[in-house]
């Protein structure tokens, strides 16, 4: 990088954490100033080096790409849309944004081209920042379809060599745009941060689009601000924390993570790519780490599989220290201290089992974990609390930020934890949760009828089913759409058993249901590939594909005990009954889960209506004919022969 112009004195004021730095930008500048070329900001993993960039750099970086913004005729108002995997230039190009007074519209990476179309053209954004050759087609296939954009951007230049449309431009070429208009007017840079303001739009967030078209819910620096702060005042974070930036920049709690990086001086650190995420996370040694559900189940399974393939010894050795860390975990849960010899147990099943595991898993050093986006299973959380990494569930949405988390020394695993300070939290006659917070967000873009539906009187209702319990914490127990009426007059909580089938090492997702007429509860499995598929290799059975390994009747005999075990936690109402190993995983690219990985249950139930027919009905086999869409909108499809089986 250039040498770094001569730093000045750090902003200081206020009562809160960022002083004066009341937007995304003017924290940015507060950091350059105050550290200058002497701390890192970010690294990156890239060609197997890590690569790190100071706040020098940052500023530098974020300062020429935002004045090369202003020379492409960017206006404050205006929105830019970003895709890609997470990396710097994902940071760079959204703080950019905003220092130019734009809002940051981000994309999932795994998009199809329609979705990124609704996205780009609903926000009408006039620029789109792409990783690479794969995102830019995406654009280039609908650019015709979207009149308002003008440019689009990438940082990754392989395989776009020979590209040559007009509206490309290349991530090496806007900083050279921007560094001689920095020439040209130095303080350019500093005038546009100085005009932005807490209460202009920072970021719009899509909803996940369970029940319609994605909505732009729209969040002010303001807001994402203090979402930051409330999730602070929990948890403490101190400078120079090191933080995996994993998650994807169009959810929320990553936005979340963007502002903490900023007002904490927190250090972001970014993966090679997905792939690599568990050898990466082991070489940083992350203080805070958030996953999603399914990842730290996914990391569980993996101890699970890998623990039935090792020795009986180390099988004995393990489950011994287990069963000591899970009484470590019950007390910590209920807030009690452990005995002297309850500590000096867990002590040694830390030094002989859970150290070692801990760095396999790359969470040696974390100090705490985050988990939300979906429910979770209570098990997950205290398993992990019994190898010794405090997993806290939180609560929230794009809407009104994270409202909820747990505390260090009362973490409930069947709760979401209480409400953050100036958070409150109700449920109305019906058991709906609604919600008041001063980081409220500012609307449904264009869709001023859907806000109003949302928030009324300052309350926003979340369309989540749940309570509050004795000791203030929020218990959710489903969509208030999904939950079901059995026969009896009995409710179902779907949501309830599909987070606790997904426990077992075996099973990757599930769709549970149950119908009015009907006094027992079925499921869709879906198990998982990777760890039934080298159950199956040990055990000597062969197959071919998916559908092949789902239909083996050792493998149905798998599943079958696994859903025992899980029905002997659930109520006898909601306890499994039937179920059917579905011949395909669930799949965002055919509209059967969002980008967040959730279902799209009425979707899916519709979908598999016949296969659900069979679950409820006589027949124990149901011929099935897919539609399978592939990556390039081509379609094909398959048969298969599915068994309707009893647990």
């Amino acid at each position: 990088m250039n040498s770094a112009p001569e730093r000045q004195a750090p902003e200081r004021g206020g009562g809160s954490a960022q002083g004066n730095a009341d937007t995304l930008p003017k924290l940015l500048l507060r950091n350059y100033r105050k550290y200058g070329a002497d701390n890192v900001a970010i690294r990156e993993k890239n060609m197997g080096i890590w690569e790190s960039y100071t706040w020098a750099d940052y500023y530098e970086i974020v300062r020429a790409l935002t004045l090369a913004f202003l020379d492409l005729g960017l206006r404050p108002g205006d929105r830019v849309s970003i895709i890609g995997e997470n990396k710097p230039h994902v940071y760079w190009f959204e703080v950019a944004a905003q220092a130019a007074g734009a809002a940051v519209v981000g994309i999932f990476a795994d998009c199809t081209p329609p979705e990124v179309q609704h996205y780009a053209g609903h926000s009408g954004s006039r620029f789109a920042v792409c990783q690479d050759q794969e995102q830019v087609d995406k654009f280039l296939e609908i650019k015709d379809k979207l009149p308002e954009l003008e440019k689009i951007i990438y940082w990754d230049p392989k395989g776009l060599w020979k590209y040559h449309h007009p509206d490309l431009l290349s991530f090496d070429r806007m900083v050279e745009i921007g560094r001689a208009a920095a020439e040209k007017n130095p303080g350019l840079f500093e005038e546009c941060v100085a005009r932005t303001k807490a209460d202009d739009l920072a970021v719009f967030f899509y909803t996940s689009g369970t029940t319609g078209l994605p909505k732009a819910g729209m969040v002010t620096h303001r807001s994402l601000i203090g979402m930051a702060e409330g999730l602070n005042e929990v948890n403490n974070f101190q400078e120079n924390e090191e933080y995996l930036s994993f998650l994807p920049i169009a959810w929320i709690a990553e936005q979340l993570f963007v502002a903490c990086t900023l007002i904490y001086a927190m250090r972001a650190n970014f993966p090679e790519k997905p792939e690599t995420v568990q050898q990466n996370i082991r070489e940083i040694g992350p203080e805070v780490v958030f996953f999603g559900p399914r990842l730290w189940e996914g990391l569980i399974r993996t101890i699970q599989v890998k623990m039935l393939d090792s020795s009986w010894l180390h099988r004995l050795f393990f489950n011994a220290a287990l069963k000591i860390g899970y009484k470590m975990a019950d007390l910590r849960m209920k807030g009690l201290r452990p005995g002297s010899s309850q500590a000096l147990l867990f002590k040694l099943a830390h030094l002989l089992v859970f150290r070692n595991l801990r760095d396999n898993l790359g969470l040696r050093k974390t100090r705490v974990g985050y988990t939300g986006g979906g429910a979770v299973s209570p098990d997950v959380l205290r398993y992990f609390l019994a190898i010794g990494v405090t997993v806290k569930q939180l609560y929230g949405s794009s809407e009104v930020g994270i409202v909820t988390c747990h505390r260090d020394d009362h973490i409930k695993p069947e709760t979401c934890g209480p409400p953050m300070s100036a958070v409150e939290i109700r449920t109305s006659d019906e058991g709906e949760i609604i919600i008041k917070t001063p980081n409220l967000f500012s609307g449904y873009f264009k869709q001023p009828e859907k806000t109003a539906e949302k928030v009324k009187d300052g309350w926003y209702y979340t369309e989540d089913f749940g309570h509050i319990d004795k000791d203030g914490q929020l218990v959710v127990m489903d969509r208030m759409e999904d939950l079901v009426t059995i026969a009896g007059g009995k409710k179902f909580s779907p949501q309830f058993c599909e987070i606790r089938l997904r426990f077992s090492p075996f099973i990757k997702d599930a769709l549970a249901l149950g119908r009015p007429d009907q006094d027992f509860i079925g499921a869709l499995i879906n198990i998982d590939l990777d760890n039934v598929g080298h159950w199956a290799e040990t055990n000597k059975i062969p197959y071919t594909t998916f559908t092949d390994l789902s239909q083996k009747p050792q493998v149905i005999e798998l599943i079958r005990k696994e859903i025992a075990k899980i029905n002997d936690v659930l109520p006898e109402h909601s306890q499994i009954k039937k179920f059917i190993n579905l011949h395909k995983e669930f799949d965002p690219d055919e509209a059967e889960m969002t980008r967040t990985r959730k279902l799209r249950r009425t979707f899916v139930e519709e979908r598999f209506k016949e296969l659900l027919d069979g679950i409820f009905g006589e027949t124990r086999e149901v011929e099935v004919v897919s539609q399978i869409t592939y990556r390039d909108g081509r379609t094909g499809t398959t048969k298969s022969t599915i068994t309707v089986n009893q647990v």
